[in-house]
């Protein structure tokens, strides 16, 4: 990075750093560091099982980008420059944006190793090295099933892919599970809801056909959260990790509870088993979840995750990125931060307000034109999640219990 930093001016840094990132290759004092081959290989056999981690989806030219997304959002950065923030820092922060998809990348490979468990681990912990005291200080992601999340959250051409790679996740530990589940219900609900306000007309078979490969994943989650969620139960377990599982629960069952509780779509035939596990748990342990549940109705006072919706992941931690050049401060709610308003209280909740509302500004500043009107990616809306705390709730006591108790 000091090497970098060296150079005649910033755009040239960015130029020089640009390449390393294209190459793989970097110079760090007397000793280069050739991450090239290593990259490539991994890139093949990713690509090999269906992911594309490194390149994002051009959904008007229906091909792969040529570039990285690192380097896609460093071009971005060149045409913005913000000359109150240190040249250097601007630097550490591209270039620790860049590792976070190296790691991406590599938590694709976990199941090479013979326990993928530890790989994740690994993983976890370069992941706290990066964003560490030696790094820039910009926060962007806890662990490693963040990164698998970020990694394989864009659009595919092929679907089976995320089938084949959701059997491999069941081969995980619970907690592993449990961190993936976690992150999975509330993302594929902003994911979701998303859609369903802005491209698919409120149409709830629109949604279900253009989002065939969500729908097992967030049957995984529930059901992940459920048995977390009937032993904590059984227990007598409370806290925030307990709170953490019923937002959860409540957050991936937003987008379309009727799927999970009532009759399901084509997309779940092959997940019955599950299904069905989550629907007895569920009906278990329904009383006391209602009761669970009111505590996290979305309000003007404190940050929701179910007033949060936006296109795809990667485009989220994109703008985070963005933000901090913008701002010129780097930022210390990472990605897991937004999907999540556990623990409640202004003092956390309003710098996640802060934050969402901003990234939503960005947004509405190049907005997408579907239909002729322009759809911000990224949205945050009180009102448009308590009304859909409502609705849901509804709908889930309509599928649970018979009309003359529902309140």
């Amino acid at each position: 990075m000091t090497d970098l930093s060296k150079s005649k001016n910033f755009s040239k840094a960015l130029i020089r750093l640009r390449d390393s990132m294209r190459s793989g290759h970097f110079k760090a004092g007397p000793t280069p560091i050739d991450l090239g081959g290593i990259i490539k290989r991994f890139n093949s056999q990713n690509a090999q099982e269906g992911f594309h981690v490194l390149h994002d989806w051009d959904g008007t030219a229906d091909k792969l980008n040529e570039d990285i997304i690192p380097v896609d959002v460093l071009h971005y950065v060149l045409r913005l420059r913000n000359a109150e923030f240190s040249e250097q820092t601007l630097l550490a922060i591209l270039l620790d944006y860049y590792f976070l998809y190296v790691l991406a990348l590599l938590s694709l490979r976990a199941w090479d190793e013979s326990i993928p468990d530890c790989m994740f681990n690994r993983l976890t912990g370069l992941l706290e090295d990066l964003q560490g005291p030696s790094g820039s200080g910009q926060r962007l992601a806890e662990d490693s099933e963040t990164l698998l999340l970020i990694g394989t959250s864009h659009f595919e051409p092929d679907i089976k892919a995320y089938e084949r790679l959701l059997e491999k996740v069941r081969l995980l530990n619970t907690s592993h599970q449990l961190r993936i589940a976690l992150v999975h219900a509330a993302i594929l609900s902003s994911h979701l809801r998303h859609g369903f306000q802005n491209f698919y007309g409120r149409d709830l078979g629109a949604m279900r056909d253009d989002n065939v490969p969500d729908y097992p994943w967030l049957c995984f989650a529930l059901a992940t959260l459920m048995k977390a969620y009937g032993r904590m139960h059984d227990e007598n377990i409370h806290g925030i990790e307990r709170e953490k599982v019923v937002e959860g629960l409540l957050n991936g069952l937003l987008p379309d509870a009727r799927a999970f509780l009532r009759k399901p779509p084509a997309s779940l035939s092959g997940c019955e088993a599950e299904r069905s596990q989550f629907c007895n748990l569920f009906q278990r342990y329904r009383q006391d979840l209602f009761e669970e549940f009111r505590r996290c109705r979305p309000s003007e006072q404190d940050y929701s995750p179910m007033s949060f919706t936006f296109n795809f992941p990667p485009n989220l931690v994109k703008a985070v990125v963005v933000d901090a050049v913008i701002q010129g401060a780097r930022g210390k709610l990472t990605f897991n931060d937004l999907r999540t308003g556990m623990p409640g209280g202004g003092q956390i909740g309003q710098p996640r307000e802060g934050v969402a509302r901003t990234l939503m500004e960005y947004a509405r500043s190049s907005p997408e034109i579907v239909r002729g009107r322009p759809v911000p990616a990224i949205h945050y809306d009180p009102y448009s999640g308590l009304r859909d705390f409502v609705k849901a709730i509804g709908i889930i006591k309509e599928c649970c219990i018979p009309s003359e108790e529902i309140f």
